[in-house]
């Protein structure tokens, strides 16, 4: 199994790690609570060095990602970053990843740990197939990367850089320093919490580590694992991909129908039409549990005798204190008022459908 670059850091603090798509991760250091308050109410730093960043530059470099992400890149800004959607020519999400604008000619594309090389593959075949003209390279094994999460991330980082971090505003990055490493920070995240995603040289990812935990301890930070993460992206109302996304699951199927630009080709553009054009069968909604129990991954979802959909992603939340989750459900029975049970082993718990997100941050 591969190991980041804070792999003995990681095992120094006694976490305990875990097989995530092949990378030796931490699930938690402490408890799932304690990770998961300390973002919501101080701040949190995970490692995220095992997700993807490939760059893509030259004169042809941005026709290729019009042409490849569902999003209009074309009122994209220098030191802006966008989300935006990769599909299969059937219309499935490859991934969901952001695209950092480094330059005119210049792009980085963050991907998702468990799609990287899916979606190397597809960015490169759609350049060869266009012949668009410009280089597409891998950096993710020199690439670290870890997210600074929670109220009091930009009091402790901003210790560390001479960046003026409250003028970055939300999904923007400058390349700056951070306790004198070359790096590049965008206010980004997937918590719901205010925060920041520091990318830095692989071997220089642990310096950083080391000055924010120090940093951040009279301020109440704490190393967070992927059993936090999950708790946090959820109530946030964030996708996990794998689970709530694959390549059989199309943008207006889930909460992405905004990122599609439908005055612009793309790839896959044309089996979306078709799609469009037949309807969309089932909707990703979010629902709480009214009954006892925690509905996971998998679980049935009724409608008295009749079983309308499956649950995606499912948890108890720290924050709201309620069993909460992601589901598709038959369009037909996606309305709030339907009346739902999830079968949980043998028994039928109620459940209610509840507006995205879970859970909101207040300014």
């Amino acid at each position: 199994m591969k190991k980041t670059p804070l792999y003995e850091k990681h095992v120094s603090l006694g976490a305990r790690m875990i097989d995530f798509g092949g990378w030796l991760m931490p699930v938690q250091y402490t408890s799932l609570m304690d990770e998961h308050q300390a973002a919501r109410q101080a701040a949190a730093l995970f490692d995220i060095c095992h997700m993807g960043e490939i760059r893509v530059t030259g004169p042809g470099a941005f026709d290729l990602l019009q042409y490849a992400l569902t999003r209009d890149l074309a009122g994209q800004k220098n030191g802006q970053i966008k989300l935006s959607a990769l599909l299969t020519d059937e219309g499935g999400i490859i991934d969901d990843l952001t695209v950092y604008k480094m330059g005119d000619e210049t792009f980085l594309l963050v991907t998702n740990a468990t799609t990287r090389e899916a979606d190397l593959s597809r960015v490169s075949a759609l350049r060869d197939e266009k012949g668009f003209d410009c280089r597409i390279e891998d950096a993710s094994d020199q690439t670290g990367k870890l997210d600074l999460q929670g109220p009091a991330a930009e009091a402790i980082l901003q210790t560390l850089t001479d960046a003026d971090l409250h003028n970055i505003r939300f999904y923007h990055f400058a390349e700056t320093s951070v306790a004198g490493v070359p790096a590049l920070v965008s206010r980004s995240g997937y918590t719901g919490e205010d925060g920041f995603e520091l990318y830095a040289a692989a071997d220089s990812t642990g310096r950083i580590w080391d000055a924010l935990m120090k940093a951040g301890e009279p301020r109440g930070l704490k190393p967070a694992g992927l059993g936090a993460r999950d708790t946090l992206r959820l109530e946030a109302g964030m996708l996990l991909n794998g689970q709530d996304i694959t390549t059989s699951v199309c943008p207006m199927e889930v909460p992405y129908a905004w990122l599609v630009a439908w005055e612009k080709d793309f790839a896959g553009r044309p089996a979306l039409d078709e799609r469009k054009r037949r309807g969309i069968a089932r909707q990703l909604v979010g629902f709480e549990m009214v009954g006892r129990g925690i509905a996971r991954h998998g679980h049935p979802v009724l409608n008295g005798s009749r079983e309308i959909g499956v649950v995606t992603s499912g948890t108890f939340s720290p924050t709201l204190q309620k069993a909460i989750g992601l589901a598709f459900l038959d369009s037909s029975s996606a309305a709030p008022a339907t009346p739902l049970a999830v079968r949980i082993r043998e028994h039928e718990i109620p459940a209610k459908i509840v507006p995205l997100p879970f859970y909101k941050r207040k300014k």
